[in-house]
């Protein structure tokens, strides 16, 4: 059997992490999205469901429980979530959505998380879901947590 090797959140202190619903179509596609446009392979990722999630969460003092509605993104020691984590996720891409999310930001945070928070209640019900979180390509497997 393999052993597997701590975590160690020091370690990745100076990531870019997305925390996302593993199940979700729509935040599947999301992430689809975000690791064909991140072109310096800078971000990396972990299902809510995952043990990763669970430990840097529990680190950081957010309790997810079993309701995975919320992306989180890690980036510099902080954490954004819901319209903001995807804002400043998009931020980390080309020019041009550096650009459209920096106009997106000033949009009031109620009138946008209002939006996400919709969506989100209603992720499944519009795009489905998945039976088990997402597996990487062979590509992909070095920024998944």
């Amino acid at each position: 059997m393999k052993k597997e090797t701590p975590i160690i959140i020091e370690d990745l202190k100076n990531n870019k992490i997305i925390f996302f619903d593993g199940v979700c179509n729509l935040c599947n596609g999301f992430i689809d999205f975000v690791i064909k446009r991140d072109s310096k392979k800078i971000i990396h990722y972990a299902s809510l469901q995952s043990e990763v999630s669970k430990i840097l969460m529990k680190n950081e003092n957010i309790n997810i429980g079993e309701n995975f509605s919320t992306i989180y993104f890690y980036d510099a020691g902080k954490f954004y979530k819901q319209s903001s984590a995807i804002l400043m996720i998009v931020k980390n891409l080309s020019l041009g959505y550096k650009l459209a999310a920096s106009v997106c930001l000033i949009i009031p945070k109620g009138i946008r998380n209002a939006v996400y928070n919709y969506i989100a209640k209603n992720r499944y019900r519009f795009f489905g879901k998945k039976e088990t979180c997402r597996l990487p390509s062979i590509e992909e497997r070095n920024q998944f947590l």
